[in-house]
């Protein structure tokens, strides 16, 4: 057994994680650096190459922290829906949820960091696929969330209205008055509504 796995290691491990992962939330990539992620770990900063081989493989557990906890959100909202017809507002507010997280009073910023951290994991092949493996969960809670509230979609429909919320929003957020979820939901309500 290596110190790294021992019950103290991991909580080490894990802590550097959670700190990799705010960081990442809060300032994207650039600002999950050893240094920064040993201070706010309050760990040595040896520890962060100690526990990861590499930065990489620090940002990879921090996105997947991340992702896995916005997917855990997820499945909880799900698991409190009950099967039954809901109003179209209700399933645009449920869809809106998990594409865009729960509404904020610091919403433009919120969404901006997740779409900031989608665009950029496109320049960092070690995080592909990761990304298609979070993505890929993520559209089969939004099918199942659509099949239980009585809407008729198959995976190529889920595609479509998942890439009409993200034009909607990178349309948004290059607004000088940004709505992103104004615009998003906009838009999938008149999807829907067709």
């Amino acid at each position: 057994m290596t110190s790294g796995s021992t019950p103290k290691g991991e909580r080490r491990r894990q802590a550097l994680v959670e700190a990799a992962a705010e960081l990442l939330v809060e300032g994207g990539f650039d600002a999950v650096r050893h240094r920064a992620v040993a201070e706010r770990a309050g760990l040595p900063l040896a520890s962060t190459t100690y526990y990861f081989e590499s930065l990489d493989e620090l940002v990879t557990a921090a996105v997947e922290h991340h992702g896995r906890g916005e997917l855990d959100r997820g499945k909880l909202c799900l698991d409190a829906l009950g099967t039954r017809e809901r109003s179209p507002e209700t399933l645009v507010e449920l869809v809106l949820e998990m594409l865009l997280g729960p509404p904020s009073d610091s919403d433009a910023d919120a969404v901006l960091l997740r779409y900031e951290r989608l665009v950029a994991t496109g320049r960092r092949p070690y995080l592909r696929a990761l990304t298609r493996t979070l993505g890929a969960e993520l559209r089969g809670l939004l099918k199942e969330i659509f099949i239980r509230s009585g809407a008729d979609v198959d995976d190529r429909r889920v595609e479509h209205l998942i890439s009409l919320v993200d034009g909607a929003v990178v349309n948004a957020l290059i607004e000088i008055n940004p709505d992103p979820r104004g615009s998003a939901r906009r838009m999938l309500r008149e999807a829907l509504a067709t």
